[in-house]
């Protein structure tokens, strides 16, 4: 961060109104005139609040300065006056600046809130010399309005109409008379003008003086932040330093490593617990129609052997018969068709129980599974 940028722009903004005011030199030496202690007091009030911004952010360069020194890990910074705002900072760190460290969460929040508030008194003045001048500006305008009203009664009063006097001796009176509310309107006018113009031109080198604070106190709170400790004691923790000790610091690492694995653990768990629910709600809808198909294997079993009960006469007609002449065509035919059924039977019932085993090995190792994951 670099406060050059918004001295800068400070710089380049008052050598604007420096222009402008010496090309209005004319006018404004008129009507700085319309009342010069009043004016004289604006104007210096003015230039003190000049002063007083540009001293507000050339006071940042030595905090500046220190800070990059910090950030760099300088190793003769020990060394090194403290600065200002970042004292408390600076004595909040350990000795060997140069080491690691690291800040718990209370400590940066007070270094934080600590530099905030600095920053804020600086800034007040800023904003009351502001309030002042506008303050100025309004007093001398309600001061001409009443030398104004005042001024224009004393006229009036002043003036004689009764005789029938001189008519140009009339309207000279008048006029001297108006001389006095005139400027008193000066006053009021001249007042504002300079007050006003005072308070916009400190409002904008205060804005910009409260940027630049802003900006450093937002790179100061960056920097605690990216060495603060989450979790810690809410002192400084350093290499060197005495706070929590290493093996502690360790082990509560570890148990947090170990908590957090073992809460995957269980998810995973409860996962996988999920899975082997469905796969055996799945399996047992498989098994329960495996069962309806045996039970209908089983029925077309009893058929085939009422059928082949009522087949053993004729088969022992036909074993007597060997002799006798050869069947007909319709009777191999009806042999034919016999055997090809029994045939298709008994390959149809040994698929349906390589398929019942295939199941069964399949719930048996679900089960195992479960029971091993639950040990």
């Amino acid at each position: 961060m670099k406060a050059d940028r918004y001295l800068l722009r400070m710089t380049l903004f008052l050598l604007a109104i420096a222009g402008l005011v010496v090309f209005l030199l004319g006018p404004a030496s008129r009507f700085f005139s319309t009342n010069v202690p009043l004016n004289a007091v604006i104007v210096s009030v003015l230039l003190l609040g000049i002063v007083y911004m540009l001293r507000q952010v050339l006071e940042l360069r030595p905090e500046i300065r220190w800070f990059e020194r910090l950030i760099g890990q300088d190793p003769n910074l020990g060394t090194a006056p403290a600065p200002d705002l970042l004292g408390p900072i600076a004595a909040a760190l350990p000795e060997k600046r140069s080491a690691r460290w690291q800040l718990g969460p209370t400590a940066t929040r007070a270094l934080v809130d600590g530099l905030a508030a600095r920053l804020d008194e600086k800034r007040e003045i800023g904003r009351y010399l502001v309030s002042v001048l506008i303050f100025l500006g309004l007093l001398g305008t309600f001061w001409g309005l009443l030398e104004t009203v005042s001024a224009i009664g004393d006229a009036i009063r002043n003036l004689n109409i009764a005789g029938g006097g001189d008519f140009t001796a009339m309207f000279g009176e008048l006029k001297r008379g108006l001389e006095a509310p005139l400027s008193g309107m000066g006053t009021s006018f001249s007042s504002s003008l300079f007050g006003l113009s005072g308070s916009l031109i400190l409002g904008f080198l205060e804005l910009q003086a409260s940027q630049a604070q802003g900006r450093f106190l937002g790179e100061v709170e960056d920097y605690l932040t990216a060495n603060t400790r989450l979790g810690g004691t809410g002192g400084v923790e350093s290499e060197t330093g005495a706070g929590v000790p290493a093996y502690v610091s360790a082990l509560l690492e570890s148990t947090a490593e170990s908590l957090d694995r073992l809460q995957r653990t269980m998810a995973h768990a409860e996962e996988n617990r999920a899975t082997a629910n469905n796969a055996l709600v799945n399996l047992t809808e498989r098994l329960s129609t495996l069962a309806a198909q045996m039970r209908a294997e089983q029925d077309l079993m009893v058929r085939i052997a009422e059928t082949q009960m009522e087949l053993r006469p004729v088969l022992q007609r036909l074993a007597q018969g060997q002799a006798a002449p050869v069947l007909d065509d319709a009777s191999k035919a009806h042999l034919r068709n016999l055997d090809s059924g029994i045939t298709r039977l008994a390959e149809g019932q040994r698929a349906g129980l390589d398929e019942v085993a295939a199941q069964v090995k399949i719930l048996t190792r679900t089960i195992a599974a479960m029971a091993a994951e639950e040990r």
